[in-house]
């Protein structure tokens, strides 16, 4: 994913001259064609993230549009307050771009975990949030955020993210792509855990169930037409799957959404919510991504069994989906 943003920047900042790029001390080979030919436009802000931020605010104000790069923890949670006086308060647009979200990072140990950083960011008032799938949907991100009047939180994974899909897809924010349609079960996706997803639709299939799977690229704000078709339509469970504390994520936010839908209209019967993410602990213990990812049950496997335990297929005659990834679409 990180290559991905790479390109995609230098390519954003070929085509408008107000992009400009903040690194915190990482990324300097990765941005090496950038710094060639756009000398003037990169910043190496050292290991200051807290002044980084305070410099993008100032550059956002004098009517650029910058990007900062480094590791998840250290933009988010080390420089917080800057974040929220600098960028949310003066509604300034300025894209933070955290690489290595979630569990990239595994194998460093807890400091390099960030598994609360949707929360902390959806939290600041006019702060949008989109946390891609794939390398193609961090490209199409990169455009889609220029566009944006305020503070964006892009959150990537690192790197040997397998892509979903087969070209770059339409990207809009606030609006959830189909990557897979489905019958029974709803998956709601969010950043680099998409590919499981995919994998664990097809794995339902051997108990008959049908599993769509839709991409969250957006947490804030919420494709909420989306929500209402999958809670209110042909689901019978939806699924939010992250790599992220299943406190104050994506599928926090889908819960806090049912919650205020069911009060304001009790006519209809939702679909029943499963949340799927990383449990609320440090881990105090060596690991790869894939280690901690079975400590907390993010495996096909355990998605699986979860799944097929709140929910039986209706027919086992019913025709079932024989293409694991089809074409995605736009809603």
């Amino acid at each position: 994913m990180r290559n991905a943003f790479a390109k995609a920047i230098a390519g954003l900042a070929a085509a408008d001259e107000r992009v400009v790029l903040l690194s915190g001390d990482i990324g300097n080979r990765m941005f090496d064609k950038f710094k060639e030919q756009f000398p003037g436009r990169f910043y190496n802000c050292g290991v200051a993230e807290a002044n980084m931020v305070s410099l993008a605010a100032g550059l956002a104000m004098s009517g650029l549009r910058p990007y900062l790069y480094t590791i998840t923890p250290f933009v988010t949670y080390r420089v917080l307050e800057q974040i929220r006086v600098d960028l949310c308060y003066h509604h300034q647009p300025v894209v933070i771009v955290g690489t290595g979200a979630g569990l990239s990072y595994a194998s460093l140990g807890a400091t390099h975990h960030s598994c609360e950083d949707i929360a902390v960011m959806r939290a600041l008032p006019g702060m949008t949030v989109v946390c891609p799938g794939d390398p193609p949907e961090v490209g199409a991100a990169v455009k889609a955020t220029v566009g944006c009047d305020g503070p964006v939180f892009l959150r990537i994974g690192k790197k040997g993210e397998p892509a979903v899909h087969a070209s770059t897809p339409e990207l809009r924010i606030g609006r959830a792509i189909t990557v897979r349609p489905g019958r029974d079960v709803c998956i709601l996706s969010t950043g680099n855990v998409l590919p499981l997803a995919c994998e664990t639709a097809q794995a339902l299939e051997a108990s008959n169930l049908v599993a769509g799977v839709m991409s969250m690229h957006t947490v804030k704000p919420l494709d909420v037409e989306m929500l209402e078709e999958a809670f209110f339509g042909r689901f019978r469970l939806v699924v939010t799957l992250e790599e992220h504390s299943l406190l104050g994520g994506l599928g926090g936010s889908v819960a806090e959404w049912l919650v205020d839908r069911c009060v304001s209209e009790t006519s209809a019967t939702p679909a029943k919510l499963l949340r799927v993410g990383t449990q609320d602990h440090f881990h105090h213990e060596a690991g790869d991504q894939d280690h901690y990812r079975a400590l907390h049950g993010l495996t096909v496997e355990a998605i699986t069994a979860r799944i097929t335990s709140v929910v039986q297929p209706e027919s086992a005659t019913t025709p079932l989906l024989s293409t694991p990834y089809p074409a995605p679409q736009t809603r």
